[in-house]
């Protein structure tokens, strides 16, 4: 009789099961936190029940790439996550990790670690184990998987993070990677392309990750350049990869500028003949611009500029930065020194190149969204749903059974997820039940927080966290661990 019993059913779903195999109609029986049956349960009774009357069951979506490291504990509902879907983060991007800082961190907080906590007081976490411990001990609603940042690996350890750390620091920042590898995290990111890392020479990044390989561990990158110097970025990240003797995980994979429009397609045959010989990953977001520190540099090179933030002038967030300058009577350069500390969105990316990058089918969804930004990139909320969407739905760049595996079969496979990602019986019942033919982002660069139209029900661990367009308050996630992948798969 048990057997015809479920803590959760969820009848009448088309299945889209996160394989890319085609879709198909069934039920589901969940029980605890996993998935115990998939068929036919028309027989079998649930302790609740949900009729998706046709629309669609899928994997909890993985968000390849996110900056949650605080959210989950400063906001755990983690609302612009679940309200488009996402049931588990990858935190700890672009070498900025909120642990370990072993010592007080340095004041003003360096960009790009302000982007995580601009007064420096949640950088209070020793050890990666003592960061973990607390994501433990008061749960958020999404699972997640860690990296520890490269950069803050610099802060914690150097004085000067102009210069290339010494053989000493070295190995101090490696000690740091062991400890956090040791505590659970499942690999080391860099940020290579801002000031603090752009001192560290490859030699280094390589000596600081060699602990990876013992703990089957993966090395993500918000590789050195993304511009002119792109394919040198590459061939540097591909090096780090065989040195260390781990995959690779290209964060946010585009071409910056003008001037090096159209390079994806070089950039992306060079990955895929790289990937004939060690392991290669990456992600993207579905927009043509940008997020992150606000710098002169970059705004010069920019078609258009949104402040996200700013910590001089907080009214001035949401606004164009010409507009700004216009206002205050002052160039742009005077304008963004009168700023900053702040956020920029930058609009540099082509379309054309955007779409080819997502349409590769050995690419994962990220938002790469900064939750702290006064006035955030919509992707932060938006991203899962315009994929889905605006560029499944209305443009066909990709069938629906393709989009929903880039954002979970995909990615679980490349961090090692095991039995998350794919709706079979025994996996996690981590599940996206949503609606194919209204999905899509409601959030826009003019009004950027807005939960996604279309979907219904977010389930984590077995438990609604997201229903009727609310949050529901549960927060069963977990800190989840990296499986080692077996050769060949």
């Amino acid at each position: 009789m048990q057997d015809k019993n479920f803590d959760l059913l969820i009848r009448n779903a088309t299945i889209v099961d996160g394989t890319s195999a085609p879709r198909y109609a069934g039920d589901i029986g969940i029980r605890g936190d996993r998935i115990a049956r998939i068929g036919d349960l028309a027989a079998s009774s649930g302790k609740v029940e949900i009729d998706l009357k046709g629309r669609i069951a899928a994997p909890g979506f993985i968000d390849a790439h996110t900056h949650d490291d605080r959210l989950m504990l400063s906001s755990p509902d983690m609302a612009p996550k679940v309200s488009q879907g996402i049931t588990t983060v990858v935190a700890g991007n672009c070498g900025i990790s909120l642990a370990p800082m072993p010592r007080p961190i340095p004041q003003p907080v360096t960009p790009p670690l302000n982007l995580l906590d601009e007064e420096g007081g949640w950088f209070s976490f020793p050890t990666f184990a003592s960061y973990i411990a607390k994501l433990r001990e008061q749960p958020a609603a999404t699972n997640c998987a860690l990296l520890v940042g490269h950069t803050t690996l610099r802060v914690a350890t150097l004085d000067d993070l102009e210069r290339p750390a010494s053989p000493e620091q070295i190995e101090r920042m490696r000690a740091l990677v062991r400890e956090a590898l040791q505590a659970g995290a499942i690999g080391v990111s860099t940020g290579l392309f801002y000031e603090p890392a752009v001192a560290a020479p490859t030699e280094e990044v390589i000596e600081t990750c060699r602990p990876l390989k013992e703990f089957h561990g993966v090395y993500c990158t918000h590789m050195r350049d993304e511009a002119d110097r792109v394919i040198d970025s590459l061939e540097e990240t591909f090096r780090i990869g065989r040195e260390v003797g781990v995959p690779v995980v290209i964060s946010h994979l585009k071409v910056v500028g003008e001037a090096n429009k159209g390079r994806s397609q070089e950039a992306l045959s060079l990955i895929e003949k790289n990937m004939a010989n060690q392991p290669i990953c990456m992600d993207c977001y579905p927009y043509t611009a940008g997020s992150t520190i606000l710098s002169a540099d970059r705004a010069a090179n920019s078609a258009r500029v949104i402040v996200s933030w700013s910590r001089a002038l907080p009214e001035y967030a949401g606004q164009d930065l010409d507009a700004i300058a216009k206002k205050m009577g002052v160039g742009q350069d005077e304008a963004i020194r009168r700023l900053s500390p702040a956020g920029g969105i930058y609009f540099r990316l082509d379309e054309s190149d955007v779409q080819r990058i997502l349409k590769h089918d050995k690419v994962m969804i990220g938002s790469d969204g900064l939750p702290h930004d006064a006035s955030p990139h919509p992707r932060l909320w938006g991203t899962f749903p315009r994929v889905l969407g605006h560029y499944g739905r209305l443009l066909g760049l990709f069938p629906l059974e393709m989009a929903i595996y880039k954002m979970t079969g995909l990615t679980a496979k490349n961090f090692g997820l095991k039995d998350r990602g794919v709706l079979k019986e025994g996996a996690y019942a981590d599940l996206t039940l949503f609606d194919a033919e209204t999905v899509d982002s409601a959030a826009t660069y003019e009004s950027p927080i807005a939960p996604a139209r279309g979907i219904d029900t977010v389930i984590v661990n077995g438990a609604p966290v997201w229903q009727g367009g609310k949050s529901t308050g549960a927060r069963p996630g977990r800190v989840l661990a990296r499986e080692p992948q077996k050769a060949g798969a």
